[in-house]
């Protein structure tokens, strides 16, 4: 072990925060923790939520204007959580919806490569989620992504 690698210290610059657009109780801590960071270190903050392939079924998808409204939903969920970090003095937030899939798996196969974090910060899945297991999502995403995950509770 180093000393002078221990006295460095370790900021991240990237920050991506993913949100639940069906389960904000989950992603509200997390995003008070990406956007108090975000302010008092004016770094990068990308704010992602992902339409869940459990959260369109065969009805959806064949109802006119159902998957659509949806996407609107995530998008405005979003576009909220932007406006509150931007009122909380945060500079450089970004803002990112992606069509239906599976959350875990978009977020490291198209999200991250995209926006490039160091750091990714999750909220717990309460019982409220759609997950089939709570807590699964963040967990996934720790255990794959070649990054820093925080799973705030």
């Amino acid at each position: 072990m180093q000393a002078s690698e221990l006295s460095q210290p370790l900021v991240f610059r990237r920050v991506l925060l993913t949100v639940d657009a069906d389960d904000p109780n989950s992603s509200i801590r997390a995003f008070r923790y990406a956007a108090t960071m975000a302010h008092d270190y004016q770094i990068e903050l990308c704010i992602v939520s992902v339409l869940e392939d459990d959260d369109v079924s065969i009805f959806d998808v064949m109802t006119p204007g159902k998957i659509d409204k949806k996407e609107d939903d995530v998008r405005q969920t979003v576009e909220d959580y932007m406006t509150i970090a931007e009122k909380l003095g945060a500079e450089h937030v970004t803002g990112l919806t992606v069509g239906a899939g599976d959350v875990d798996d978009v977020i490291l196969e198209r999200v991250i490569p995209k926006f490039k974090p160091d750091l990714i910060v999750c909220g717990s899945d309460t019982e409220d989620a759609s997950h089939r297991v709570p807590g699964a999502v963040g967990l996934r995403i720790a255990k794959r992504a070649h990054v820093s995950v925080i799973v705030v509770r």
